[in-house]
């Protein structure tokens, strides 16, 4: 048992995860100067029935590079500018071909026996498994704008079971299938992607839950009121709400049935 950020108690005592035997697996991992907490990651990943595992480093000026090298079944892809970890999410799923794709940091190392949840989670029939942050979370009138925003769209889109949880949080995977269906290239941009996955029909579950919100690397971009990580996010939401009412109308699930329009319309006219 351990507690959440509310001090309620949050049991990690679980049935162990039955991997798949009949399906391929990778795993992306984004990187950026990760040198002290890299090789922890790619341990983890080595306990599981890996295929293959894609790292995506960007903007690295440390050592990580040659740690990712030093690993079997690593294949290194080095951007010498910085990308950001969606973008580099992005071409790590483009290179992969396995059946379920696993997206995890470089900077939070996670114990295999909860990732394999995730990839247990897209061999039973979930097309995106998604981590569930919500027993982490306090009390909704302290929640942040980023959470809230999570919160809207799911609202928004029909599906207020998922609460907070979003592939902008990881570890988080995905089935082959999901990743043809929306394209790659949406995973620049999660919750987008997120959208496009409900939009499409397309199975999408939370799968665990890892409190990745107290271990998450403390940068000069993701610290204090109005960041520019939270800004970034939320400009992702609202790039994601509209790619929605284009697909789906500009009241998505909200109907409009008591209301007479037409009726002021050719008044109007």
């Amino acid at each position: 048992m351990s507690r959440g950020r509310r001090g309620k108690r949050v049991s990690t005592e679980e049935t162990p995860a039955v991997l798949p035997v009949d399906c391929r697996v990778s795993a992306v991992v984004t990187v950026l100067n990760e040198e002290a907490t890299l090789p922890l990651v790619l341990r983890e990943l080595g306990k599981l029935p890996l295929e293959e595992i894609v790292v995506v480093l960007n903007g690295c000026t440390d050592s990580s590079l040659s740690i990712a090298r030093s690993f079997p079944q690593v294949t290194a892809v080095h951007y010498a500018e910085k990308l950001g970890h969606d973008v580099g999410r992005s071409i790590g799923a483009k290179l992969t071909k396995s059946d379920i794709v696993l997206f995890v940091d470089s900077d939070i190392p996670i114990g295999a026996d909860r990732l394999k949840r995730f990839i247990a989670a897209i061999a039973q029939g979930a097309d995106v498994a998604l981590n569930d942050i919500s027993p982490f979370l306090p009390l909704f009138r302290d929640w942040d704008e980023v959470t809230k925003m999570k919160a809207f769209l799911n609202l928004s889109l029909g599906r207020p079971d998922l609460r907070a949880n979003s592939m902008t949080c990881v570890p988080h995977a995905m089935s082959r299938r999901a990743i043809e269906r929306i394209g790659s290239g949406m995973l620049a941009v999660p919750p987008k992607a997120q959208a496009a996955v409900i939009e499409a029909g397309l199975r999408i579950r939370t799968a665990a839950a890892v409190n990745v919100l107290q271990t998450n690397r403390v940068r000069n971009s993701n610290v204090g009121k109005d960041n520019e990580v939270s800004r970034l996010i939320i400009g992702d939401h609202i790039e994601a709400l509209k790619y929605a009412m284009n697909a789906g109308g500009s009241r998505l699930t909200n109907d409009d049935s008591g209301r007479r329009r037409h009726v002021v319309m050719r008044r109007q006219l």
